[in-house]
């Protein structure tokens, strides 16, 4: 049996989880309101402030949706009672950020300055001009936002410039050595 299905998932207090009978979960807290399909052979099932994931045969693909659907409904229970934060940091001379309404606006030493659509359900605040802070309830959503900030200009190995992950240590390589 899968270790990570078979642990039961703890419901915080003012977390309400609700499963109709085809699958679709609905958990809704302080944070806001996240819903998701389960998988046709995975069952959820509440008792009390516990939920746990079932499923249904032993075949390899249940097996693995079953972990699977156990990890995403913990981190919708995460999100909606406590959030889930990205932190990025911008290093080079010149290079910055600012929100501007809905539009997160990067100056990271290109011609033109990048617009980027800050979408629904995350919420983007910009400190010292260099660091950036990534909030939200649904995890894929802050991680996927996160990733594609960076992938603007990520950082580069000789000079550490670009955009960084708060704590990411970049290797560094040597440059040309004159003669």
């Amino acid at each position: 049996m899968s270790r990570i299905g078979k642990k039961a998932i703890e419901l915080p207090a003012k977390v309400k989880f609700n499963v109709s009978g085809e699958g679709f979960v609905i958990v809704e807290g302080p944070k806001g309101k996240l819903d998701w399909k389960l998988p046709k052979q995975v069952n959820a099932r509440v008792e009390g402030n516990l939920v746990s994931i079932e499923r249904v045969s032993e075949d390899r693909k249940v097996r693995a949706l079953h972990g699977l659907s156990r990890a995403l409904v913990n981190n919708m229970i995460t999100g909606v009672s406590v959030g889930f934060v990205k932190d990025l940091e911008i290093q080079g001379v010149g290079f910055k950020a600012a929100v501007k309404g809905s539009i997160l606006d990067l100056n990271l030493g290109f011609s033109h300055d990048i617009h980027f659509p800050i979408p629904q359900g995350i919420k983007v605040t910009v400190a010292e001009n260099t660091k950036i802070k990534i909030e939200g309830i649904d995890r894929q959503l802050v991680g996927q936002v996160a990733a594609d900030i960076r992938s603007y200009y990520p950082p580069e190995p000789y000079k550490g410039k670009g955009v960084r992950y708060a704590g990411e240590q970049i290797q560094r390589k040597e440059g040309k050595t004159v003669q």
